[in-house]
């Protein structure tokens, strides 16, 4: 046999294969089909892709779990403490449903209820008027006790900023 046929034979056999394997994906795919000539690396391919969530409800904030879980408590403290706060706005997203929670707990006004927010937020005293406060105040709401507005970015490191208030 002669070896330079045989090598023809095996170029010519896989480019075939892969004509053919392009040929199908492309019949199958939603979009347009990638050209031939495209080369992908993994680097690339990352990051133009958005990662899926999957089930996180609460974002990483760039935090462990335990500093993150003290930087919730602290900042539902003060929004309830004080009405209102400015902070970022992932932060504000991320303690609105913290704040929520906690006012729930207000209207629901029982002793398991009251121990919960005792153990969540930082000052005694407040719980204890939040709870006196708190029915009333929001009686015919169901939900959504704060809101979140957004400012101008922080000068420095030109973070977008946000406002969380109770409604």
């Amino acid at each position: 046999p002669d070896p330079a046929f045989s090598r023809a034979m095996r170029c010519a056999l896989v480019l075939t294969l892969l004509a053919a394997t392009a040929v199908a994906t492309s019949a199958f795919m939603v979009g347009p089909a990638l050209p031939t000539n495209a080369v992908r690396s993994p680097s690339s391919a990352l990051s133009s892709l958005e990662m899926m969530r999957h089930g996180r409800k609460v974002p990483q904030l760039g935090k462990p779990a335990d500093q993150r879980k003290a930087l919730l408590r602290g900042l539902t403290t003060e929004v309830i403490r004080h009405g209102r706060i400015t902070t970022t706005l992932v932060r504000a997203k991320a303690v609105r449903s913290e704040v929520d929670k906690m006012i729930g707990l207000a209207k629901d006004g029982s002793l398991e209820a009251r121990r919960r927010a005792i153990g969540w937020m930082y000052d005694k005293q407040l719980v204890h008027a939040l709870f006196e406060q708190a029915p009333e105040r929001y009686a015919e709401r169901e939900g959504g006790y704060c809101r979140v507005l957004r400012t101008m970015p922080r000068k420095g490191d030109n973070a977008k900023m946000g406002i969380i208030e109770l409604v």
